[in-house]
């Protein structure tokens, strides 16, 4: 489940060319903060990845709503 919601997430990305030759910028608009640079297209990809795996694992562990994305939920729920 987590890995299709991380290839449904990465789906969602947006990527810029940075001005000068600086790299690229890729963001996910619906996951605050999760955004990465670097020189290459696949680096800024692969960066991106990595800092919403960790995004996610954070939030999760103190207790924050994760985003539903293409109603896949990640969210612990409680068993009573």
């Amino acid at each position: 489940m987590l890995t299709d919601y991380i290839n449904a997430a990465m789906q969602k990305a947006h990527y810029e060319i940075l001005p000068d030759n600086e790299g690229y910028f890729g963001k996910i608009e619906c996951l605050q903060g999760v955004w990465a640079n670097a020189s290459t297209l696949e680096g800024c990809r692969e960066e991106l990845r990595e800092v919403m795996e960790e995004w996610i694992l954070l939030g999760i562990k103190m207790g924050h709503t994760i985003p539903v994305i293409d109603g896949i939920d990640v969210n612990i729920k409680e068993v009573v």
